[in-house]
């Protein structure tokens, strides 16, 4: 059962200045935290994407970290303070319930696209360039790490479990799908074991 979320601070009216306005000031958010280094340097093998096998709007990348980067970066995560979704998502969101941390940071993703061999690897395939619609030219600096589990991809945009596509999870993978109006509606299942 997801956690309360805590309510934030305001003035009682009583209390609230009466040249001050009632609504909150926006707040600035948190800095992005310090990513642990990429070590080994990357890439370590030899990076292939593979399409799905039953849909080119997948795309896998066995092996893009390391086991030990995997668990360097499950411990660094563990000791950052995650969020429950909320309930309700916002038009046009799919609904999601888990524990998760969001951070938007440029300069994360650069380290990620630049550093890693995944520029090169999504440069190279003519197969991959369909699936984007054109050259990869960055990653989205919205880094998310959650709790849950494998990816269902819904081809005909409705669950149904005879059409589900079931990524399964595997240390170090990387999964890219496309976003926007081609985006195949997926989830993820609930771990009931372990960290994702």
């Amino acid at each position: 059962m997801p956690k309360p979320k805590p309510k934030p601070a305001t003035l009682s009216a009583a209390k609230r200045p009466s040249n001050t306005p009632s609504a909150p000031a926006a707040t600035k958010p948190p800095p992005p935290p310090a990513w642990p280094q990429f070590k080994p340097p990357l890439p370590v093998a030899d990076l292939a994407p593979q399409l799905h096998p039953a849909t080119p709007k997948i795309a896998l990348v066995p092996s893009f970290f390391p086991r030990s980067l995997c668990r360097d970066y499950v411990a660094h995560l563990r000791t950052l303070p995650l969020q429950t979704t909320p309930s309700r998502p916002k038009r046009g969101d799919a609904v999601r319930v888990n524990d998760r941390l969001q951070v938007d940071d440029a300069a994360f993703a650069g380290r990620l696209w630049e550093q890693t061999g995944l520029r090169e690897a999504l440069s190279q395939s003519a197969e991959l360039q369909d699936l984007w619609g054109g050259e990869p030219i960055r990653l989205s600096p919205n880094i998310r790490g959650c709790v849950g589990g494998e990816t269902v991809f819904y081809p005909r945009d409705r669950k149904s479990s005879a059409e589900e596509i079931a990524v399964p999870l595997e240390t170090g993978m990387l999964l890219l799908h496309k976003h926007g109006a081609d985006c195949l509606l997926h989830e993820g299942r609930e771990v009931t074991a372990g960290e994702k």
